[in-house]
C-alpha cells in the first residue's frame, strides 16, 4: 500500500478519498486554490499545497502544478476524484512518465472513452447494442442537421467529450436544429475545450440505468452491480438509487456483462462506470466514466465496501479483493445531492456563505473489505447489508464556508440506506426533514416534494419525470400557517430579550416589559412571506398583546395566547405555546430574514424595521439583471432594436453552464451594457430596456 498519495480535487470528494486513506494509514496531500485556503478538504489531509488562483483553469486543471506538488510532497501517487483532470489522458500519460502513479485507468482507456463518438464505435464492434445516431468526424453544421433530419426528431445534441450534462441540447424540430447546436457547442468548448459534438436520436422515456465496473492490472474485471440515475434536471442528476427499482436478475447480468466486455475492450483498470439508456425493454450503451462516480456511495452501502480502498490496492498492483461469485447485493440506498441553487429559478446555482447549517444525525463512513494479503482475495464484511435506516453525509463544506462561483455549488451528498425501497424512502424523507441551510438558495425542499412524489414512490422512473411532473413538483405555494409566523414573532423577540440582557444599566430604553399605564401594550411585527423562487414577497401582520400578566398574538383577525422559551440544549431552538398547542422548532435571524424551520418545512419571513427604512424609495427602471455570477458569452440585441417578449438577449456562462436571458416584454433595448467575454457580478443591470407605450404616455400632473 502506498504511504502517501496526492488528492488532486476539492469539495467533498476529496475530503471522501482523504477518509479512506486516514482510516488505511496512508498520508495524504492537498491541493487548494486561492479560494480553497480555508477549505474543509485542506484541513482534512495533513499537508497541503497552494496550486494558484480561484479559477480552475489557473489551478486544478493544471497538472504540471499539480505533478510538481506531489514530488515536492514525496506522494506516491495521484488520486484524481472525479471532474477536473480525473479523465483527461495527457495528465494518466504525463504521472506515468514522472513515476508517479495514477489512480485511475491507463491513458489509452481514458482516451479510448474520452470521445464519445469513438467509443460508440469501439462498443459497436464489441456487439454492445447502441442508440441510432450520428458519431462521424465531419462536424460541419450542415452535414450534421442533414444527419438529425435523417435520423428524425427529436434528436439529443451531446458533446463528444462531454460529460455531467454539459454540452447537452434536446432538438424537437429541425427548425431549432443550428440554434441549438451553436450554444451546445460554445458550452463543449467552455467545458471541455472541444466542441465536437454526436447526435443520438432522443429516446421518448427513457431510464438511466449504469454498472460500476471494476478491473485490476491481473486481467480480472467485474461489475458491483447496477444505479439508478433516471431522475435529472438539465441532464444532471438529482437522485440515485440502487439496485435498481424493478430490474430483473436476468437483466442485470446481461447488463453486468455488457459492462464488464466494455471495460475489457479497452484494457480497462480500476473504477469505472459505463452507462446506459434502457427503453422498450432493451437496453443501450451510452458512454464510460472512467473515474469514480459522485453516486458512488449508494453502491458502497448495498455492497457493503470500500470503493475508494479498491482504487488505492488496485493501483497498486494488487488482485480485486473479490470475484463476481463473492460479490452481495444487500437492502437499498438512495443518494441525494443537496446544491446550493434555485429550483423555482430554473435550478439556477445559488453562491453566498452557509451562515447557518445543521444535518440529520449521520454516521462517519466505515463499510470495507477485509483484505487477506496472504491470499490475495477477502470475504465480503460480515455487517455487509446488515444495518437498516443507516444515514450518510459526504460533504467538502462547513457552516461559515462560502460557496463561490467558481466551482460545484454541492454542499454534500445525502445517502441513506434501509432494508428495501420503502424503507430506504422512509429514510430519506426523515432525512431531508432534519437538513437545514441558511445563507443561500438549496434544492431542499424541491427533493422533499420529488421523494414523496408518485412517480418517485413507486418506481415510475425516467429522465423526464421532473419535467412532465412539473405542476406537481412546483406547486403554487401555499399560504404561510400561523404557527410559523408566531415563531418568527419568539425568534425576534428572543434575540431583543439577548441584546437587552446585555446592557450596562436597566433603563426604560433596554427594558422590554411593554407596561402601559392605561391601556394593554400592543406591537406590529410587519413581517412578509418570501417565496422560494425569491420572485414574491406575500405581506402579513402579528400583533403582539400584552397584559399585566398574559401574552396572545393576533394572526389574520384570530387572537391566541402566546408563549415562548429558549431551549437550552440548542441554541436556535424555541419552544412555542401558541392557542393550546406547544412546539419545538428552530429558527435562525439573517440580515432582516427570519428562517422557521417547522416540522422539516422552512419558512422565510422577512422583517422590516419601518422606522430604519422610512426613508427608502423603489427606484424600478426598465433593466435586466444577472441572475448570478458568470460570464457573457453570446449577445443577441443591439442597442435599438426592438423585441418581443421571450426573445433571447443575451447568454451567461456560470459555473460552465449557459443561462439566456430573455426578454419580460415587448420593448426596445435602449443600452447594453456589457460586451462578450466580460464578467458579471450577482444582480448586475446588464441592458437597460424600454418601452415604448410607457414613454409616449404623459405623466402624471404633480400636486
Amino acid at each position: 500500500m502506498f504511504n502517501k498519495i496526492l488528492i488532486a480535487n476539492r469539495g467533498e470528494i476529496a475530503c471522501r478519498v482523504a477518509a479512506t486513506c486516514r482510516r488505511l494509514g496512508v498520508a495524504t496531500v492537498a491541493v487548494y486554490s486561492d479560494a480553497d485556503a480555508d477549505a474543509k478538504h485542506v484541513a482534512a489531509c495533513d499537508e497541503a499545497i497552494l496550486i494558484g488562483p480561484a479559477p480552475a483553469t489557473e489551478s486544478y486543471l493544471l497538472g504540471e502544478k499539480i505533478l510538481a506538488a506531489a514530488k515536492a510532497t514525496g506522494a506516491q501517487a495521484i488520486h484524481p476524484g472525479y471532474g477536473f483532470l480525473s479523465e483527461n489522458a495527457a495528465f494518466a500519460q504525463a504521472c506515468f512518465e514522472a513515476g508517479v502513479v495514477f489512480i485511475g485507468p491507463p491513458a489509452g482507456a481514458i482516451s479510448a472513452m474520452g470521445s464519445k463518438a469513438a467509443a460508440k464505435s469501439m462498443m459497436a464492434q464489441a456487439g454492445v447494442p447502441l442508440v441510432p445516431g450520428y458519431h462521424g468526424d465531419d462536424q460541419s453544421p450542415a452535414l450534421l442537421k442533414r444527419e438529425a433530419d435523417a435520423i428524425g426528431y427529436p434528436v439529443l445534441l451531446k458533446a463528444s467529450a462531454g460529460g455531467g450534462g454539459k454540452g447537452m441540447r434536446v432538438v424537437e424540430r429541425s427548425a431549432d436544429f443550428a440554434a441549438a447546436l451553436a450554444s451546445c457547442q460554445r458550452e463543449a468548448r467552455a467545458s471541455f475545450g472541444d466542441d465536437r459534438v454526436l447526435i443520438e436520436k432522443y429516446l421518448i422515456r427513457p431510464r438511466h440505468v449504469e454498472i460500476q465496473v471494476f478491473a485490476d492490472t491481473h486481467g480480472e474485471a467485474v461489475y458491483l452491480f447496477e444505479r439508478d440515475c433516471s431522475v435529472q434536471r438539465r441532464h444532471q442528476k438529482v437522485l440515485e438509487e440502487a439496485p435498481a427499482p424493478g430490474l430483473s436478475t436476468a437483466r442485470r447480468e446481461a447488463m453486468g456483462g455488457a459492462a464488464v466486455a466494455a471495460a475489457r475492450a479497452v484494457g480497462y483498470v480500476g473504477a469505472g462506470t459505463v452507462e446506459f439508456i434502457v427503453a422498450d425493454d432493451a437496453f443501450y450503451f451510452m458512454e464510460m466514466n472512467t473515474r469514480l462516480q459522485v453516486e458512488h456511495p449508494v453502491t458502497e452501502m448495498i455492497t457493503g465496501l470500500d470503493l475508494v480502498e479498491w482504487q488505492l490496492r488496485v493501483a497498486d498492483g494488487e488482485r480485486l479483493p473479490l470475484a463476481q461469485e463473492q460479490l452481495r447485493l444487500c437492502g437499498h440506498a438512495i443518494e441525494a445531492r443537496i446544491y446550493a441553487e434555485n429550483p423555482a429559478r430554473g435550478f439556477l446555482p445559488s453562491t453566498g456563505r452557509l451562515a447557518y447549517l445543521r444535518t440529520p444525525a449521520a454516521i462517519e463512513f466505515s463499510v470495507g473489505a477485509v483484505i487477506t494479503p496472504a491470499h490475495g482475495r477477502a470475504t465480503a464484511p460480515a455487517d455487509q447489508g446488515a444495518h437498516s435506516r443507516t444515514t450518510r453525509i459526504d460533504s467538502g463544506v462547513r457552516e461559515g464556508d462560502a460557496i463561490s462561483p467558481y466551482y460545484d455549488p454541492m454542499i454534500a451528498k445525502l445517502i441513506v440506506h434501509g432494508r428495501d425501497r420503502t424503507d430506504a424512502l422512509a429514510a430519506m424523507r426523515a432525512a431531508l426533514h432534519s437538513f437545514e441551510v441558511v445563507g443561500l438558495s438549496t434544492n431542499i425542499a424541491f427533493l422533499q416534494r420529488l421523494i414523496a412524489s408518485e412517480p418517485f414512490a413507486t418506481a415510475d422512473l425516467d429522465t423526464g419525470l421532473i419535467e412532465r411532473h412539473h405542476a406537481e413538483l412546483f406547486p403554487a405555494e401555499a399560504p404561510t400557517p400561523a404557527l410559523a409566523l408566531a415563531f418568527a414573532v419568539a425568534a425576534l423577540l428572543s434575540t431583543e430579550m439577548a441584546v437587552a440582557a446585555t446592557a450596562s444599566a436597566t433603563t426604560p430604553w433596554t427594558g422590554l416589559g411593554g407596561w402601559r399605564l392605561n391601556a394593554p401594550y400592543q406591537r406590529e411585527f410587519p413581517l412578509s412571506t418570501l417565496s422560494e423562487g425569491d420572485a414574491e414577497a406575500r405581506p402579513c401582520i402579528a400583533t403582539l398583546i400584552r397584559n399585566a400578566n398574559t401574552s396572545s398574538l393576533r394572526i389574520g383577525g384570530e387572537t391566541l395566547p402566546f408563549s415562548f422559551r429558549r431551549e437550552p440544549d440548542d441554541a436556535h431552538a424555541l419552544n412555542v405555546s401558541f392557542g393550546h398547542t406547544q412546539t419545538r422548532a428552530r429558527a435562525f435571524i439573517a440580515a432582516e430574514v427570519v428562517h422557521v424551520f417547522l416540522h422539516g418545512i422552512e419558512y422565510r419571513l422577512e422583517w422590516r424595521d419601518l422606522l430604519a427604512h422610512a426613508g427608502d424609495t423603489d427606484h424600478g427602471e426598465g433593466s435586466l439583471t444577472a441572475p448570478m455570477p458568470g460570464k457573457v458569452v453570446a449577445i443577441f440585441a443591439d442597442k435599438g432594436q426592438r423585441v418581443d417578449k421571450g426573445a433571447p438577449l443575451l447568454v451567461i456562462e456560470a459555473m460552465k453552464m449557459e443561462h439566456t436571458i430573455v426578454a419580460p416584454a415587448a420593448g426596445i433595448v435602449d443600452e447594453v451594457l456589457f460586451g462578450i467575454g466580460d464578467q458579471v457580478t450577482d444582480g448586475a443591470q446588464l441592458l437597460r430596456f424600454v418601452d415604448p407605450e410607457a414613454k409616449a404616455r404623459p405623466a402624471p400632473a404633480s400636486a
